[in-house]
């Protein structure tokens, strides 16, 4: 007994080596490929936006005098230098539409979106001059802005666009206001973020700016709306039949935060694989355990070639798995690789020990504990929990069942017949023979 319990520890450990090989592997295939296919996504949809307010600007000249000394002799200048004036933004209304729209390439999905923008702004010309240019940077350089609107009190404005940026000038009267009127249709990636004007790190957002008499609405055609670090909450938020309608309104703000939406991410294949594959000795020792404690019970002879075979099948499962999820839904793979694992335990079961416990004993077995282990992966922030119950209950029913086991008596019993036991099924029939 103890020789059997000793090869049984080995093929397990073999399974195990066989298992971390493999979880290697996938982690090693999805994420090598990351960047190249990131890459690939993002020059055929975009990249993750940042879009900032406009800018509208007043430039005229005015002398500059400056003293010099030449030969130890004082020498005035004057020159026409040109300053630039801002114009403040007295309101901001701002409207966006999120569309979500997943990308898969080899073992990962890609959260890909549509965008509609649309903003009015007011500026009031507080400068002396008539002429002012009015610039919108783009959210992203690696991006296509479709029906791009561009107007000031109504009137289009011819548009020059360099270093991603839309500039136009157009005439305003000093201290009257001008309402620009900006909107596009683009695409990107992972999310989608407005900072205020504050410059800084568009990620971060860490610098400070002020902006009055605001009010943003974003509408999103998913339900798992998710803010990222360093932005802020909405306002307001309603559930709408698709989606949500969120709101954010702001009188006089001084922020070095952003408005900001990360797109959900849908289950990634690649990761998911391999997680399960690095899990998948615990639930092998499980099965193991099981199918030991029952065949010492029932008398039943399961050689160690037998542990082998059927960590074999085990391991079809991931090995299966990890190569469909890149062709397949994930939840396709699974089902697939399951059903094919559990037809090759309980079809070679059947053969060494009979069909009722192939297919109740074992066929049970299989299921609880490896599909349903590794279908609690697809429940992130669950999985711990599940096999955390599952492996408690397991522990009661195994001590329930071998409390009055005498297990000095199970460990020194010999079989009839010197070498060999009469295994049986649990109708009590003899079942055929197994060499040892």
């Amino acid at each position: 007994m103890l020789k059997r319990i000793i090869a049984i520890a080995f093929i397990f450990i073999c399974a195990a080596a066989a298992w971390a090989i493999l979880g290697a592997t996938i982690f090693a295939r999805t994420y090598d490929s990351d960047q190249q296919l990131g890459n690939q996504v993002a020059s055929l949809w975009g990249t993750p936006q940042t879009q900032s307010p406009p800018a509208a600007t007043s430039e005229h000249t005015e002398p500059k005098t400056t003293e010099t000394v030449v030969d130890g002799q004082k020498k005035t200048v004057t020159e026409q230098v040109t300053v630039t004036e801002t114009l403040p933004l007295e309101s901001s209304r701002v409207d966006v539409s999120l569309g979500l729209e997943h990308r898969q390439k080899g073992l990962l999905w890609y959260s890909t979106y549509k965008v509609g923008f649309d903003g009015t702004y007011v500026f009031r010309n507080a400068t002396a001059q008539e002429k002012v240019t009015f610039a919108l940077k783009f959210p992203a350089e690696r991006a296509i802005y479709d029906d791009l609107v561009f107007t000031v009190n109504g009137q289009a404005l011819a548009l020059t666009n360099e270093n991603n940026e839309a500039t136009g000038t157009a005439a305003v009267k000093p201290g009257e206001a001008a309402t620009l009127h900006v909107a596009y249709k683009s695409q990107g990636l992972n999310d989608w973020r407005y900072n205020f004007g504050g410059g800084g790190d568009a990620k971060t957002g860490v610098s400070v700016a002020q902006v009055r008499d605001f009010r943003m609405r974003i509408r999103t055609d998913f339900k798992e709306i998710d803010f990222p670090e360093n932005t802020l909450s909405p306002s307001e938020k309603r559930e709408t039949d698709g989606g949500w309608e969120l709101e954010w309104n702001y009188k006089n703000l001084v922020s070095g935060f952003q408005i900001g939406m990360a797109m959900p991410e849908k289950l990634q294949p690649g990761p998911l694989a391999g997680r399960i594959s690095l899990f998948a000795p615990v639930s092998l020792f499980f099965f193991f355990f099981l199918m030991f404690i029952i065949t010492t019970m029932r008398g039943i002879e399961l050689h160690p070639m037998n542990y082998f075979f059927l960590a074999a099948a085990f391991f079809s499962f991931h090995l299966l798995l990890a190569y469909m999820v890149d062709h397949v839904s994930i939840h396709t793979a699974f089902a697939v690789s399951s059903l094919v694992s559990i037809f090759l335990v309980i079809s070679y079961l059947r053969l060494v020990v009979g069909t009722r416990f192939a297919a109740r004993e074992a066929g049970l077995a299989q299921f609880i504990y490896l599909v349903m282990f590794s279908y609690a992966f697809f429940f992130k922030g669950f999985t711990g929990l599940a096999v955390t119950v599952g492996s408690i209950l397991t522990l009661f029913v195994v001590m329930q069942i071998t409390g009055r086991v005498r297990w000095a008596d199970k460990f020194n019993a010999r079989p009839e017949g010197g070498d060999k036991e009469t295994p049986s099924d649990f109708s009590g029939k003899v079942a055929p023979s197994v060499s040892a």
